[in-house]
């Protein structure tokens, strides 16, 4: 399955919807694609992980890394309704703790 990542401008928020399996062939796209709104000043990002099916150490490893740069910008990556397996490996590997995680896209648009 290959990863697929569609982006929508909402008001004040980047939402990041990404389906299919992040891995290491393909996690940086996806820190490219969020890095790409961080180099033109979106700092409030949402990604939607309901989609994913599996999530490797390359991808968490994406996605802490622009957590760091935008919240080093005043902005925040929060997650929406990651999948069961996501949300388990955001557990296991302790990053529930760092990432903002809400139940549906519309809550976490709204928490900015």
């Amino acid at each position: 399955m290959v990863m697929e990542i569609n982006v929508s401008e909402m008001k004040r928020v980047q939402l990041f919807e990404v389906i299919g399996r992040v891995d290491s062939t393909n996690a940086s796209e996806l820190g490219a694609a969020l890095d790409r709104a961080a180099d033109e000043g979106r700092t409030s990002m949402v990604l939607d992980l309901s989609g994913v099916d599996y999530m490797s150490s390359a991808g968490l490893r994406e996605m802490v890394r622009v957590l760091k740069r935008v919240k080093r910008g005043g902005g925040d990556l929060r997650i929406a309704n990651p999948s069961e397996r996501v949300k388990e490996v955001l557990e296991l590997a302790g990053l529930d703790t760092i990432f903002e995680i809400y139940p549906t896209q519309v809550e976490a648009v709204g928490s900015f």
